[in-house]
């Protein structure tokens, strides 16, 4: 079976040697999505020193910008939120954020319901609290 990688005009950058996605038969595999904005630095939300160190985040700012991202990708890849059927979420402050990012996370998935994993990490790639990893039918 092939494989089409997907790489985003509208998205932010990957951080790393990733696609944003890639389709596989009818499924898209989304590489981890966080909430950058393209062509910058600048993470919504997020407050950071002169080294890069968060200094303070808001989580919903944050989560809506990682759901705006991760819509760019899957309609460029042909596909569309309603059609999310798996949602890992990675967040970096599970007491803090968790029922913030549950109650955004439920205005996004009315109608829409995929499985969902959130664990807790120690750090993302880059001054974020948090990462979303998504699969989706086309």
């Amino acid at each position: 079976m092939s494989s089409d990688s997907i790489i985003s005009n509208a998205a932010p950058e990957p951080v790393g040697p990733y696609p944003h996605a890639r389709k596989v038969g009818n499924l898209l595999f989304l590489s981890g999505v966080g909430p950058r904005v393209r062509g910058t630095i600048r993470i919504p939300g997020v407050e950071v020193d002169g080294h890069g160190n968060i200094l303070s985040y808001d989580i919903e700012t944050q989560s809506r910008s990682v759901f705006k991202n991760v819509r760019l990708i899957l309609e460029e890849a042909g596909s569309d939120w309603e059609n999310l059927v798996d949602v890992t979420v990675f967040l970096t402050n599970m007491k803090n954020d968790f029922h913030i990012f549950n109650r955004v996370y439920a205005e996004y998935f009315r109608k829409n319901r995929p499985c969902r994993t959130t664990v807790e990490v120690t750090a993302l790639p880059t001054p974020i609290a948090i990462e979303l990893k998504c699969i989706a039918t086309i």
